[in-house]
């Protein structure tokens, strides 16, 4: 995989937004063409292939498609995004104790800008299973660094809404 082709790539997503719902299977043709120019076996491929599903409406045919794409090796950013993406297509399938499991090992991982998102889509998911708590907890403390005051108290109550002792 080559910068011309993540060029290509950006570019098609970049035109998502120009198709209406009844030209979907339009926009995933686009992504399929570019997608057949990587070699066999390569994780970018379904990656690429499940944004487009799941960006469509059918988190059910994004699913596998996450999956594949980590069993080959998708790893970095790309793989983060993919463990995102997963549970919260994992999640909107009905399947959000998957998802907690994907993604509660991220919290613990190296740091970077998808942070604030591994902590949205798992309190998502932890909401869906009825543990709203630890969601909001989850969500005041990604936004609490964020604001312009009170990042301090925002974090403590974040703490306090899992932790009794607090």
């Amino acid at each position: 995989m080559d910068k011309d082709w993540e060029d290509r790539v950006t570019a098609a997503w970049a035109t998502f937004d120009d198709y209406p719902e009844e030209e979907a299977p339009a926009f995933r043709a686009v992504i399929d063409a570019l997608v057949a120019e990587l070699p066999e076996g390569h994780p970018a491929g379904p990656f690429e292939q499940a944004c487009a599903w799941d960006s469509t409406g059918h988190s059910d045919k994004a699913v596998p498609l996450y999956r594949e794409a980590l069993a080959r090796g998708l790893d970095g950013y790309k793989g983060r995004r993919a463990k995102i993406q997963l549970s919260s297509s994992l999640r909107n399938i009905g399947q959000p104790e998957e998802g907690v499991k994907l993604l509660t090992p991220e919290l613990d991982g190296p740091s970077d800008e998808l942070d604030d998102a591994v902590r949205a889509a798992l309190a998502l998911c932890l909401s869906s299973l009825g543990r709203d708590r630890e969601g909001l907890s989850l969500v005041l403390g990604a936004l609490a660094p964020h604001l312009p005051r009170y990042q301090r108290s925002m974090g403590n109550y974040a703490r306090a809404l899992v932790d009794p002792r607090d």
